[in-house]
């Protein structure tokens, strides 16, 4: 079964209520828990103040069940959420949300006109490469528009990494690409990404930063 596919079959499990333990797999044998009925659910703490920062037209990459992208529209703003997950996609138009099935990296609405794109919930590291990452969301932004991105803490090494899905019974997907960035490296990513950084903060042990175009 491919990432995608099991990525699917676990939100599917979360959105019914019996998730399970999904993870990460690393290389060196180490694992981080996906959590996935966190993104299926609510608000959760964080979340708030991410979403104070967000001014516009938000774009939401990789959106996941659409939580953020939801309560984005809900404070009245233009909301749309992309996934590259049908099963993500659909769990977020049932909640409500505007969302495509789409890679960032594909041509999308209103390029050069987004004036907020959320990265949350680790889709920093999408890709594997978070320049190349930054860089295309730049491209999406209006002039002044801004990235929120969440990151790990100062003690998490910026790197990156093949890892795999594992889960509840043990099954594991092929690998696939994706990248950790420290909150304190990112100030070093954004600049070559031409992004600026201008405010870091952290809430409920999340970290974020605001990048502006």
């Amino acid at each position: 079964m491919t990432a995608l596919a099991m990525y699917g079959a676990g939100l599917r499990a979360a959105s019914a209520g019996r998730a399970g333990q999904w993870t990460l797999r690393y290389p060196d044998g180490t694992t981080a828990p996906l959590a996935l009925g966190r993104w299926c659910g609510s608000l959760v703490d964080g979340d708030h103040g991410l979403l104070r920062s967000c001014s516009g037209a938000t774009l939401d990459v990789g959106c996941g069940p659409g939580r953020l992208a939801a309560a984005a529209a809900w404070q009245g703003l233009p909301a749309l959420g992309i996934d590259v997950s049908a099963t993500a996609v659909r769990l977020a138009r049932e909640r409500g949300v505007a969302a495509l099935l789409r890679s960032v990296f594909e041509r999308l609405p209103a390029e050069g006109r987004w004036r907020t794109a959320l990265l949350a919930d680790g889709n920093i590291g999408i890709g594997g490469d978070p320049l190349a990452l930054l860089a295309r969301v730049r491209s999406l932004l209006g002039v002044g528009g801004r990235v929120i991105c969440e990151l790990d803490p100062p003690s998490v090494p910026t790197r990156a990494v093949q890892v795999s899905i594992e889960d509840p019974r043990g099954l594991r997907s092929p690998e696939f690409g994706w990248a950790h960035v420290s909150v304190t490296d990112i100030g070093r990513v954004a600049t070559a990404a031409g992004l600026v950084p201008v405010e870091s903060w952290e809430e409920a042990g999340r970290w974020f930063s605001i990048l502006l175009r």
